[in-house]
């Protein structure tokens, strides 16, 4: 299979989109009921434009797009080292098992180096074994002793005042392992 892998541009957001939506049914096969709400919209805006949320990849066979990975630069501070967070990685099933998916890790993992990075991080949606066993084929290992957490934000929340002197807007950087 010929292929390439190549940054993601704001005329790959339709496209993108696309692929997220099958994702979003794989997942649903597999029980996830999120509300998954990245659109064409949402990856032009935060994909896209003078603060991107994240940055992506995505594999093209003959003008068609079979995958992508969205990432962002994070940070690990109990190993003091930037690493970056893989996102999403989807692989269109028909271009499975074909090296997509791997080159498009590998490309990440590229990436990460580039910026001065020692890891790439991301999640897997326990009852997706087939992207466990893929990920661990990479080399990649789980993290047992940690939990993700996360905080959806209240809406009350933005009427409280915050800090005197909030430091500038930032590009995300979680911290792996806190």
């Amino acid at each position: 299979m010929d292929f390439i892998v190549r940054a993601a541009t704001v005329a790959d957001a339709p496209a993108v989109s696309q692929l997220a939506q099958d994702f979003a049914a794989y997942l649903r096969d597999l029980g996830d009921m999120t509300d998954f709400q990245l659109d064409e919209a949402a990856v032009r805006r935060d994909g896209f434009g003078p603060n991107p949320a994240f940055a992506g990849l995505v594999a093209e066979q003959d003008g068609r797009l079979i995958g992508y990975l969205l990432y962002h630069d994070g940070y690990d501070t109990d190993l003091a080292i930037r690493l970056l967070h893989v996102v999403d990685l989807y692989v269109h099933q028909d271009a499975r098992l074909q090296g997509v998916g791997q080159t498009l890790m590998l490309a990440a993992a590229h990436i990460c180096r580039q910026r001065g990075g020692k890891a790439l991080v991301w999640t897997v949606y326990k009852p997706n074994r087939l992207a466990a066993a893929f990920y661990e084929g990479l080399g990649a290992e789980y993290l047992r002793d940690l939990e993700i957490m996360y905080w959806p934000l209240p809406a009350q929340l933005s009427e409280q005042p915050g800090p005197q002197n909030p430091p500038p807007p930032s590009r995300p950087t979680p911290a792996a392992g806190t």
